[in-house]
């Protein structure tokens, strides 16, 4: 079993982060970047081609993290694969011993940097969340039987503060039908949101675990809010990196995690912390959030 499982399923509070793939073969600086939070951490996840940018992928990075004793969390999206492909990967990543997996649709490619690629999609985050269960269960998604059973742990992304929340609710359980054991959330920013909707979906009992994006400018504050759906950063939050000197924003930017996870705690089951290329703070996140 997976430290992250056994961790959710006996409410042992985990702690995640999260590290991007390159875009070339030099890996070593994320590797080491999870390496030095690995006592702080339960896992990090290994985000898959995010933003539709090419990268390296998800699967060898995760194989890499396992070999230096962190254990990874496999990142898969539907968009640049068909069905064919993904439940592949998912055996290999299995045969690799890697056991955690987060199941996503993807960005589109016209986020990305290869405008002349062609998405696939033969899946969504449904989907494919009920393809890990038939693995699981040792069949593919058209019934043939499996030489040879995974044991996956899936989980899968919701977004509390989307509005109206009744479709994020919907399409939560229908997450949690096809298979989903844990969620990570998107960014949270509005706590008293985020208590709210933790409340609706108690009644699932499914682990949640709160997503602490860390906020490293005004300007990117003011950006999510525009361009992001379901993510929204209060006023008090942008004028406190808006008057803070350049120089101190790591600083804060910890200090307003810290606080968020501090409001949020108590009422979900883990913290996931996406460090957006600042993975030299985690630690210190955790350390004042007396996460561990």
């Amino acid at each position: 079993m997976s430290n992250l499982k056994e961790a959710l399923k006996n409410g042992k509070f985990p702690v995640t982060s999260e590290i991007g793939p390159p875009k070339g073969t030099n890996v070593e600086h994320e590797i080491e970047a999870a390496v030095k939070i690995k006592d702080k951490v339960t896992a990090v996840n290994v985000t898959d081609l995010q933003s539709a940018v090419m990268r390296v992928g998800s699967l060898a990075v995760c194989r890499l993290l396992k070999e230096r004793g962190v254990e990874p969390v496999l990142q898969v999206t539907c968009r640049d694969r068909n069905r064919i492909s993904l439940q592949s990967e998912l055996l290999s990543a299995a045969i690799l011993g890697i056991e955690n997996v987060l199941c996503l649709t993807g960005d589109h490619i016209v986020l990305g940097d290869q405008k002349e690629a062609r998405p696939v999609f033969d899946l969504d985050s449904v989907q494919l969340l009920k393809a890990v269960s038939d693995l699981n269960s040792g069949v593919d998604m058209e019934g043939h039987e499996l030489d040879g059973t995974p044991d996956l742990f899936p989980g899968a992304v919701v977004t509390p503060e989307f509005e109206p929340l009744d479709l994020q609710l919907i399409k939560m359980k229908k997450k949690i039908d096809a298979g989903a054991q844990f969620f990570q959330t998107q960014a949270v920013y509005d706590t008293d949101k985020f208590k709210a909707f933790m409340d609706k979906v108690s009644q699932y009992n499914v682990p949640v675990m709160a997503g602490i994006v860390l906020l490293k400018s005004a300007g990117m504050a003011k950006f999510m809010n525009e361009n992001v759906a379901g993510v929204f950063v209060p006023d008090n939050l942008i004028e406190e990196m808006k008057n803070t000197a350049k120089e101190d924003r790591k600083k804060k930017a910890v200090e307003i995690a810290a606080r968020i996870i501090g409001e949020v705690k108590d009422c979900c089951q883990g913290i996931h912390i996406m460090p957006l290329g600042w993975n030299d703070v985690v630690s210190n996140i955790v350390e004042q959030s007396e996460l561990g």
